[in-house]
C-alpha cells in the first residue's frame, strides 16, 4: 500500500494517490493533469478509478482530463448527476484496487452528493478516509454552497447524521485525510495539520461532540462569512463538464507586444491583473492595473473579486505566465486574452504612462493620522477587525469591497491596511483603478503593538 497526499498551497487543496499492485486511484484532483501523470510513471502505475468525493466548488476538477489521458474510471456518489458519463457507485459499494478495498461512504450535508472513500488495507483493516470537504482538521464542510433546492438547515442536519452515523462509529485509529486545510473558505475554522484520525477529531473537533441535532445546525451555520461567488460557477462547471486543460493553456498563454497589449487594455470590460510582488507593484505599475500577486491565495482572490467571464491581460515576473494562467484556470477563469511580452521592462522601455502606490510601514501611521486626518480602511475581516483596530477606522473586507467602493470618497486620503501588506495592495490597487487617487498602502499590515479599540 502507498498513499500520497498532494497539497496545493493556493488553494489550501489536498490529492491523494493511492496505489497497490500496480494500481492506482487518485481522490480529488486539481486542473492539471502532469503532476499526476508523472507520479504514475514514476511509480509504473496504471490509474483505474479518479475518485471524486463531490462536486467541487473552490475549484475546476482535473477528474475529466485525467480520465481522457489514462483511460481510467470517474467514480462520484449515488446522488450525483454529472452531465458527462462517469460511474455512481451504490452506497457502501466496494471497490477494488490490487490487495486493498475502498468502501464509498455516504457523508452528505456539505453537498447532497457528498461522499467519503474508506480504505481497507491488505489484512481487511478499516485504514483511513479520504472525506473530501465533509471533515476537515477541526472542522466540517460549511452546508451553504451548491446545495441545489435544500436550505443549510437542511444540509446541516444531513451533516449531522453524516457525523453521528459514518464518522463517529469509525475505530479511533482511522486516519482522516480531508480535500483542504488550513485557508480554505470550504469550512470555517479549519486546524492547520494536513491529516488526523477518528479518534483526535472526537476530541477536538466541535462537530463530532455530543449535541443536539439543534444545537448542532446553530454550530456550523453561525459566523459563517459569504463564500465567494465563483463558488457556485465551479460547482456547475464540475457538473456541465469543461474544455481540456491542454487547450485552455495554449489559448490563454499568448504574447502580446506593448501596442497591442494598450490597445487591448482600453477597451470596455478588460481587467489588467499585475501578478508581480507587491513591492514591484509599489514601485510601478501599469495605469488601472489590479495587484494580486502569485505569492499568495492568487487564485481565490481573483475568483472572489474578478467579475465571473472577464478579459483579463496578466502583466507577470518573466517566465512566470504559464503559472498565472494554470492557476487561474483551476478556479475557471479561461477569458485571458494574453500576458504583457517582456513585462514591465518592456511597457517602460516604451515610454509607457505608469502609476505608482504609496507605501509606509506602520510605525509611521500614528503620525499620519494626526498630520492628515485620513480615513483607516481596514480591509481585514469582521473577525480580525473585532479582535483589535485603530480608534475610528473603516471595516470593509476585501472580499466586500468592489460592492461597497461607491460609498467612498474618491477625493478623502485613505491609509488602507490589512494583517501584512497582500491585502491590502489588492485593495488600493482596487481603488486606484477606480480613480481614487489619495491612497496610502501600509506595507506590513497592523502592527502587533499599539494603542487599539477592541471591538
Amino acid at each position: 500500500m502507498f498513499i500520497k497526499q498532494l497539497q496545493t498551497g493556493c488553494l489550501a487543496h489536498f490529492a491523494y494517490y493511492i496505489e497497490s499492485e500496480g494500481q492506482a486511484v487518485i481522490v480529488d484532483p486539481l486542473r492539471e493533469s502532469e503532476p499526476y501523470l508523472e507520479l504514475l510513471k514514476e511509480r509504473g502505475a496504471q490509474l483505474t478509478h479518479v475518485l471524486e468525493t463531490h462536486f467541487h466548488a473552490d475549484f475546476v476538477s482535473g477528474h475529466l482530463d485525467l480520465a481522457n489521458k489514462t483511460g481510467a474510471k470517474i467514480v462520484f456518489g449515488e446522488k450525483a448527476k454529472p452531465n458527462y458519463q462517469a460511474y455512481l457507485a451504490q452506497n457502501h459499494e466496494k471497490i477494488q484496487l490490487g490487495k486493498l478495498i475502498i468502501e464509498v461512504l455516504p457523508t452528505p450535508g456539505h453537498t447532497v452528493e457528498s461522499v467519503s472513500y474508506l480504505l481497507y488495507d491488505e489484512e481487511g483493516n478499516k485504514h483511513a478516509v479520504f472525506t473530501g470537504d465533509a471533515v476537515f482538521v477541526g472542522d466540517v464542510g460549511r452546508p451553504d454552497l451548491a446545495s441545489g433546492n435544500m436550505s443549510q438547515e437542511e444540509l446541516a442536519s444531513l451533516l449531522y447524521d453524516t457525523i453521528q452515523n459514518q464518522f463517529k462509529t469509525l475505530p479511533d485509529n482511522v486516519l482522516i485525510y480531508p480535500a483542504h486545510g488550513q485557508g480554505s473558505a470550504c469550512g470555517k475554522n479549519l486546524g492547520p495539520e494536513t491529516f488526523s484520525t477518528i479518534g483526535e477529531q472526537k476530541q477536538s473537533n466541535y462537530a463530532f461532540k455530543d449535541m443536539s441535532r439543534e444545537a448542532f445546525i446553530q454550530e456550523v451555520t453561525e459566523g459563517l462569512e459569504t463564500p465567494p461567488s465563483y463558488f457556485f460557477k465551479d460547482a456547475a462547471i464540475n457538473i456541465q463538464g469543461y474544455e481540456p486543460i491542454d487547450e485552455v493553456m495554449k489559448n490563454n498563454t499568448r504574447a502580446l507586444p506593448t501596442e497591442e497589449f494598450d490597445t487591448l487594455r482600453k477597451q470596455d470590460g478588460v481587467i489588467v491583473l499585475d501578478t508581480r510582488d507587491v513591492q514591484e507593484f509599489e514601485k510601478s505599475h501599469i495605469p488601472m492595473a489590479w495587484n494580486i500577486s502569485l505569492k499568495g491565495n492568487y487564485a481565490p482572490w481573483v475568483g472572489a473579486l474578478v467579475p465571473f467571464g472577464s478579459k483579463i491581460l496578466l502583466v507577470t515576473e518573466p517566465g512566470k505566465q504559464e503559472e498565472a494562467v494554470l492557476r487561474l484556470a483551476r478556479v475557471g477563469y479561461e477569458n485571458v486574452l494574453g500576458y504583457l511580452d517582456g513585462g514591465m521592462n518592456a511597457w517602460e522601455s516604451s515610454q509607457q504612462e505608469v502609476e505608482k502606490v504609496v507605501g509606509v510601514e506602520s510605525s509611521v501611521v500614528p503620525q499620519l493620522i494626526a498630520d492628515l486626518k485620513p480615513t483607516i480602511l481596514d480591509v481585514r475581516t469582521r473577525q480580525e477587525f473585532s479582535n483589535g483596530h485603530y480608534d475610528n477606522a473603516k471595516n470593509i473586507p476585501l472580499t466586500e469591497l468592489p460592492e461597497a467602493i461607491n460609498s467612498l470618497d474618491p477625493d478623502q486620503q485613505y491609509v488602507v491596511h490589512c494583517a501584512g501588506g497582500y491585502r491590502s495592495m489588492v485593495a488600493s490597487s482596487l481603488l486606484q483603478s477606480k480613480g481614487f487617487k489619495n491612497i496610502i498602502n501600509v506595507k506590513d499590515g497592523y502592527p502587533k503593538q499599539v494603542c487599539m479599540r477592541k471591538a
